[in-house]
């Protein structure tokens, strides 16, 4: 098969900076036709969001920008005015899905909520990607990764005990919640084949963070017990940690009793040191052990200190104990293995020149994945959009520019 998954599959999305985009250009990338809707003369606001190469602002060449829209067609679009919101109900017409990060009273605002989307067609779907949903008391709030974060029960978990919550890094609230979104697109368009129907698919990025801690949230309902931050640690049993070394950081998880034994006898020159062997305290891991985390740690440290990572990694490998090295991002992007797979994708740009990026994180074995095209310059494509496909004149196009609509 050499047609791509998605492909025929037409996608409207109206969103900006992370969480929409992510999920269109999962999209996009399996093939699906993008039109992104971006406001005339500044865009998406993910173009004026860092990195940019050497450091210099540019609209066209923004790191963020570029990795997340690959595969689509830009085309402007000033919502606020009459005439431009009947532009985006034909484009409606001619789109199976509808992605868009607006509260819910703008889009109501707009006239293009579910209740007249659903008019215009009963096949189309909606899908709402905000920080508390469609419904609920907080459903009109503002908010962003660390917000949500925090309100989905996420930060109180990570960090030192004695010290304050944190964010998960990097707008992770943003990426999941698009990932999430592409999912479910994807199983209502499978929906939509039996039904004939479409519908609306509410995400909420405080729903999606109280998912991914439903562990926490077990652990709560039935037993009472609220999750610690643990720090460089994972609460359960030892060692489940991060611990430095000769070069840098180790992660270290030893779930079977085979494996934590195996590394004891690692450490130990063939044998299970004296030091652990002939003290109760470490008989059970799985409780006594986490107890006296910071004394095994110092008991771990010289042996640890000693070595490279790649020198330990090496060695658990051969030993089969799951320890991994912790690499920086720029031994993470050079990996051999990242290498091996093909993972890394070139792709060029006509501002930014040819430039690394981030492949798929999946590998099928029937159907292909290839960025067809870099992410587009802003209204890049008003012209085959407004004047091949909705049949607009070259002199209405530039009538519609001189009014502010495109």
């Amino acid at each position: 098969m050499t047609q791509k998954v998605l492909a025929g599959v037409k996608v409207l999305e109206y969103t900006h900076l992370t969480s929409g985009s992510y999920c269109t250009k999962l999209m996009a990338d399996l093939g699906a036709e993008v039109i992104k809707i971006e406001p005339p003369g500044c865009g998406d606001e993910a173009r004026q969001q860092g990195p940019f190469p050497q450091d210099i602002p540019h609209p066209e060449r923004s790191g963020l920008f570029l990795y997340l829209n690959t595969n689509k067609l830009s085309v402007t679009l000033n919502l606020e005015t009459i005439t431009g919101q009947q532009i985006f109900k034909k484009l409606l017409q001619e789109s199976d899905v509808l992605v868009q990060d607006n509260s819910p009273q703008v889009m109501k605002n707009f006239s293009i909520d579910y209740t007249h989307l659903e008019q215009i067609n009963s096949r189309h779907i909606m899908v709402s990607i905000t920080p508390f949903g469609q419904s609920g008391p907080y459903r009109n709030y503002k908010g962003y990764a660390i917000n949500t974060s925090a309100a989905g029960g996420m930060s109180n978990t990570i960090g030192l005990p004695t010290r304050e919550p944190l964010a998960p890094p990097l707008s992770q609230s943003h990426f999941i919640s698009g990932a999430v979104a592409a999912v479910a697109t994807i199983v209502a368009l499978l929906a939509r084949e039996g039904t004939s129907q479409g519908q609306e698919i509410d995400i909420s990025e405080v729903d999606v963070w109280a998912f991914f801690t439903g562990m926490m949230i077990h652990y709560f309902v039935y037993e009472g017990r609220k999750r610690i931050r643990a720090g460089h640690r994972t609460p359960g049993f030892y060692p489940y940690t991060i611990l430095p070394c000769k070069d840098g950081y180790i992660s270290m998880i030893a779930v079977l009793g085979r494996q934590w034994k195996t590394f004891l006898k690692l450490v130990g020159g063939g044998e299970t040191p004296d030091w652990y062997a002939n003290d109760p305290r470490f008989v059970d891991r799985w409780v006594n052990s986490l107890k006296y985390a910071d004394e095994l740690d110092a008991h771990f440290s010289p042996w640890l200190m000693e070595r490279s990572m790649d020198e330990i990694f090496s060695l658990c490998q051969e030993k089969h104990i799951p320890f991994a090295p912790v690499r920086s991002i720029d031994k993470a992007t050079n990996d051999p293995h990242f290498k091996g797979r093909g993972y890394f994708v070139e792709v060029e740009h006509p501002e930014t020149g040819n430039i690394k990026y981030p492949g798929a994180p999946y590998k099928f074995s029937k159907t292909p994945w290839k960025v067809e095209r870099p992410a587009p310059l802003l209204g890049e494509h008003n012209e085959e959009i407004y004047c091949r496909h909705l049949g607009y004149s070259k002199g209405e196009l530039v009538q519609l520019r001189r009014t502010g609509v495109i």
